[in-house]
Order: structure tokens, then sequence, then C-alpha cells
């Protein structure tokens, strides 16, 4: 058996692909369009895995996005999608720039949360060992949930 994706259903396509490729940095690998089930799925990797994720070999998050309205709620009741990243407080610095709030800053150097606009909890984590604390993120409270 073999991880393959997750998938998330976005009530808005464009403000979710702002978020997860603009802001979080993965990248789109393919795109379905059905006109008769009226829907369409992005798959999206993190850069490190694109290649092997054309090949099917990568995990990857599938964005269901329906085209007819649905309210989805609950996105907490999900969990969360987890992504390593070279540096947390670059990574974060980045989302915050780009109007992200970081529920959870990354006060240890080695944990952060932040959330996508449909509610998915995304956890981010240091790769290796974890940095040292660093401001303005050690002294930085919680924000909402995560």
């Amino acid at each position: 058996m073999r991880y393959l994706h997750t998938m998330v259903r976005v009530k808005d396509l464009d403000a979710a692909l702002d978020f997860y490729c603009a802001k979080l940095g993965l990248a789109e690998v393919s795109r379905v369009e059905n006109a008769g089930g009226r829907f369409t799925l992005v798959f999206l990797a993190a850069p490190d895995d694109v290649e092997m994720a054309r090949e099917r070999k990568a995990p990857m998050v599938e964005l269901t996005y329906n085209w007819d309205t649905e309210d989805y709620q609950g996105g907490r009741n999900f969990g969360h999608l987890a992504y390593a990243v070279d540096d947390i407080y670059a990574a974060c610095q980045r989302l915050a720039d780009g109007g992200v709030t970081i529920n959870r800053p990354p006060r240890d150097g080695h944990m952060a949360f932040v959330r996508s606009p449909d509610g998915i909890s995304i956890e981010l984590l240091q790769k290796g060992d974890r940095l040292a604390p660093a401001e303005p993120w050690a002294s930085m409270p919680n924000v909402g949930a995560w």
C-alpha cells in the first residue's frame, strides 16, 4: 500500500490556489475539468515532489471544486495536512506577508500551523533540527484554532 493523495473540498478555487500555490508554495501537477459531473480537480505537490508526483510516485493534495454552490463546514474535523519546510521562519514570514494568519507561530523553531481559506489546518515542520528561537515568533501568541 502507498499513500496517494488527500482530497480537500474548496468553495473558491481561485482563493484556494492562491493560498496553496502562491502563498504556501505548492505546485499544480495536473487538472481535470469534468463538465458532466460539474467539478474540477486540481492536484498539487510540494516543489521537491513535483516530478515524482507527475509519475504518481509522490503524495499530492487534490483540491475538489464542485461548480454548484455547497457549504462545506468542519475544516477542523478534517485534521491537518503537514509539510516539512527548509526554513520555518522564512515560510511563516512568506505566508504572513501574503496575508495569512499564523495561528500557531513557530515559537520552538520547529512547528507552526496556518489555515487555508476553507478552514483546513496546515502544519509546517522544520526539516532536520529545530531552529533556535527567534523574534518575532518566540513571543507571538496563538491566534484562533488550528
